[in-house]
């Protein structure tokens, strides 16, 4: 299926996420300005605009780090009510299946990555702090569980051989397979990665399509930040572009390519 037929076929699939008239503002600095956004389940989307076009703005009111001043935001889960997710804090908003990496790395150095994998796994536990204080036999069951699945994520992540190397030793690549894999740990159905080629090399680059492509299949609707263009191009099946806050054009990369707003913003007047 090419990138065209994808997104056509998502279009008349099941909206996972709609945000309507989101706006946020910093000061006097109109961060984002009444953008509307779909997501449909089981796509790769792709956003994309010029640095300070509010593309991070727009995760973070995604995920909880921003209130944003005006509009609305739905999670649309196949097996449940629509839940409006403005005002709920990041942690609730992950528990509800809607997890993220960062533009900057931020994974706890000194811990190791299984023990980072673990971290993101605890959104799912069951034992409260009870629980973990008097470390009965269901807490220990669920500890071992825990460790199992996140070892899994961590193999899927091409990271089996560094489960038990602190974080901080790691190199650039490998860092970024291990902030998808923590993230993966929660169990997402919608997963946002904030430029995650940034930094890679062309091998590094060409793995992290794959590996996104991996998750896709796996039922993860995903939704990207991301500056390499022939990234973008070949791997997004729908692009949404910013600029200055407002969204100025969605759709396939072709017609993301032609667009003539899109090409004086972002990709350049052709020579």
């Amino acid at each position: 299926m090419t990138a065209a037929q994808a997104a056509e076929a998502n279009r008349g699939g099941r909206v996972l996420l709609e945000a309507r008239g989101l706006s946020a503002s910093f000061g006097g600095l109109r961060a984002l300005d009444a953008v509307d956004l779909q997501l449909f389940a089981g796509e790769i989307a792709a956003l994309i605009g010029p640095n300070g076009a509010g593309k991070t703005t727009l995760f973070n009111c995604l995920t909880g780090l921003c209130l944003p001043g005006s509009g609305d935001l739905r999670l649309l889960p196949a097996d449940g009510l629509p839940r409006r997710l403005i005002g709920l804090s990041p942690s609730r908003i992950a528990a509800l299946g809607v997890a993220r990496t960062f533009q900057n790395i931020r994974l706890f150095p000194q811990m190791t990555a299984l023990e980072n994998v673990m971290v993101g796994r605890h959104a799912r536990t069951r034992a409260g702090v009870v629980g973990a204080l008097l470390r009965g036999p269901g807490t220990r069951a669920e500890e071992r569980e825990i460790a199992a699945a996140a070892r899994a994520l961590l193999a899927q992540v091409g990271l089996r051989a560094v489960a038990d190397e602190p974080a901080a030793s790691l190199p650039y690549g490998l860092q970024r397979r291990l902030e998808i894999a923590r993230a993966l740990a929660t169990r997402p159905l919608l997963l946002l990665l904030d430029e995650p080629a940034a930094g890679m090399n062309p091998h590094e680059t060409a793995e992290l399509d794959e590996l996104v492509r991996r998750i896709r299949d796996d039922g993860v609707t995903i939704l990207l930040i991301e500056h390499d263009m022939r990234l973008v191009m070949g791997l997004a099946e729908r692009i949404v572009v910013l600029d200055y806050g407002r969204l100025i054009a969605a759709g396939t990369p072709e017609q993301v390519r032609a667009d003539p707003a899109v090409i004086h913003a972002y990709l350049g007047e052709p020579q």
